[in-house]
């Protein structure tokens, strides 16, 4: 189940992330004391986020024996989806990270390339022992995903040609069922579905062995998203605008083709810029986009 537990926890790792760039301008370092800081980073967000986690959800719940929960038809798969760019997203930022510190190839890939699987599939478990929650078979499974398209670039091609992206823009829906899709601006983007957009971006420069003169920063992006989704397997209440009428809100699945921008493929001599722009690419670049959807096409001239 994909809600703002994960996000939370991958904006922490987000902020380690920038934390890494800021200490190349401030002073040289030798690796010694890079690994010192990843490792108590590290440690640090890991206890203090499941501390959190055990306060803010699991004592909401009764514990009791494990036990798994289907969930795989929630959201028309949204949270699947988002359960996937999670960990790629988690598994290329600890791999940069184990990189800046100075740790081997295969450490960075089997090592900082599953951290959050290991992390997310600790998690799961924690879920499997609450009342209100249960170990999800299908979070699992898009979580290796997610974490094995990272690994497996990096090890081919020492590099993200195929990544994985995110864009958002707020649905309407929200209003109709505040306490599951979010009251307010910073929870929507966490909990509303419908207003969240998972993208494959690819790089095609990468893929011409000849020289090209194809821009190595552009990308082209192929992006899902849903629809009309008040509950995670149905709308099955009744909505009503201001003057009492009622609203029907069809649930469908959208797809999207656009263009994007590989931000870590720009080139500057910015060392710090360039870690900046390595957190910051985990964002879908905004471009005109054709989408499409149940029984309609739909031309977007900016998407985001």
């Amino acid at each position: 189940m994909f809600n703002n537990r994960i996000l939370i926890i991958f904006l922490c790792l987000l902020l380690a992330r920038i934390s890494f760039a800021q200490t190349d301008s401030l002073a040289p370092m030798n690796y010694k004391n890079r690994k010192i800081i990843l490792a108590s980073t590290t440690a640090a967000l890991t206890t203090g986020s499941i501390i959190y986690l055990d306060q803010a959800w699991f004592d909401q719940y009764s514990t009791g024996k494990f036990h798994f929960f289907n969930d795989n038809k929630e959201w028309l798969q949204m949270d699947k989806a988002g359960h996937l760019f999670t960990n790629y997203q988690t598994s290329r930022l600890m791999m940069g990270a184990f990189n800046w510190a100075g740790f081997n190839k295969k450490q960075e890939l089997f090592i900082g390339g599953t951290i959050g699987f290991a992390y997310m599939t600790a998690v799961e478990c924690m879920d499997g022992f609450s009342n209100g929650w249960g170990f999800s078979y299908g979070d699992i499974i898009a979580n290796a995903l997610g974490t094995s398209a990272a690994i497996s670039q990096q090890a081919f091609w020492k590099e993200q040609r195929i990544q994985f992206k995110f864009s958002y823009a707020q649905s309407g829906l929200a209003k109709y069922n505040p306490d599951l899709l979010g009251k307010s601006f910073s929870t929507q983007i966490l909990k509303d579905y419908n207003s969240q957009t998972y993208w494959l971006s690819v790089n095609p420069s990468s893929f011409i062995k000849k020289e090209n003169k194809f821009p190595k920063w552009l990308n082209v992006a192929f992006g899902y998203s849903a629809y009309g989704m008040l509950g995670g397997y149905e709308n099955n209440f009744v909505v009503q605008d201001a003057d009492g009428n009622v609203l029907k809100f069809d649930r469908e699945r959208r797809y999207y083709f656009s263009l994007d921008v590989d931000l870590n493929r720009i080139k500057t001599k910015s060392k710090v810029l360039k870690k900046v722009f390595s957190v910051i690419n985990i964002l879908k670049f905004p471009a005109p986009a054709i989408q499409f959807g149940k029984n309609k096409t739909r031309f977007y001239y900016l998407y985001y």
